[in-house]
């Protein structure tokens, strides 16, 4: 399975510049936040292919006006072609503003989905905007991470944690890919590509949502 991950910059290739059947082969896309709501309408409608978001702290236009066809996973487990997949949007609180939390905050988020992880038998990609602490995180305080994301790893070893805030641009100590214990963390930065094996459905269906996987499309002037 092809995984499009995008965070906190409009790629240009994928903006401005874009190219018809640029997107093409992607089976879904992954929103780590802090991109405009246009963009991620143009990019889903572009892919054709489901778009699945969580917030950033400069997200909060999207409550006014949230990114159109697109599907908010933030404080959610759901799951797409047996990847059962964890939103959990925000960054550490460090001034007055919508999704922001502190450490407690944050464990207190986690506490309550544990049921359904527990009922889906577990977690494959979390989806984030900050990074979890020491694991690609920045040394000011805007930008560090939460404990409570390395703890969730300890827990449940994930395939992926994606997450964005941390920009590659802060220079060249930002890592694009970090390996912990069994799970591989992948700063999504403005974009960034997945080839996941897709597996079995393991979840049963306890009132989460489930994506199955699109069904091929026709051809169109586009592709040409």
């Amino acid at each position: 399975m092809k995984i499009l991950t995008v965070s906190d910059e409009e790629c240009p290739a994928l903006w401005d510049f874009y190219m018809p059947g640029r997107l093409r082969d992607y089976d879904l896309i992954l929103s780590c936040g802090d991109l405009k709501s246009d963009y991620l309408s143009f990019l889903v409608t572009m892919a054709r292919c489901p778009l699945l978001y969580v917030h950033g702290n400069h997200d909060g236009h999207y409550s006014r006006r949230p990114p159109e066809g697109c599907d908010c996973i933030d404080g959610h487990l759901v799951t797409f072609n047996g990847l059962r997949i964890l939103g959990l949007g925000g960054c550490r609180k460090y001034r007055p503003g919508e999704h922001q939390y502190t450490e407690a905050e944050m464990r207190l988020r986690i506490a309550r989905l544990r049921l359904k992880i527990r009922l889906a038998g577990g977690v494959d990609i979390v989806v984030t905007h900050a990074a979890p602490l020491g694991l690609g995180d920045d040394e000011d305080r805007a930008h560090w991470g939460f404990a409570a994301l390395k703890e969730l790893l300890d827990q449940y070893h994930p395939q992926y944690l994606i997450h964005g805030h941390v920009h590659m641009s802060y220079g060249n100590h930002v890592p694009r890919v970090l390996e912990y214990n069994d799970t591989k963390i992948v700063n999504a930065y403005e974009r960034y590509t997945l080839d996941v094996p897709e597996g079995p459905c393991k979840a049963r269906n306890y009132g989460q949502v489930i994506y199955k996987t699109r069904p091929p499309r026709p051809k169109t002037a586009e592709d040409n």
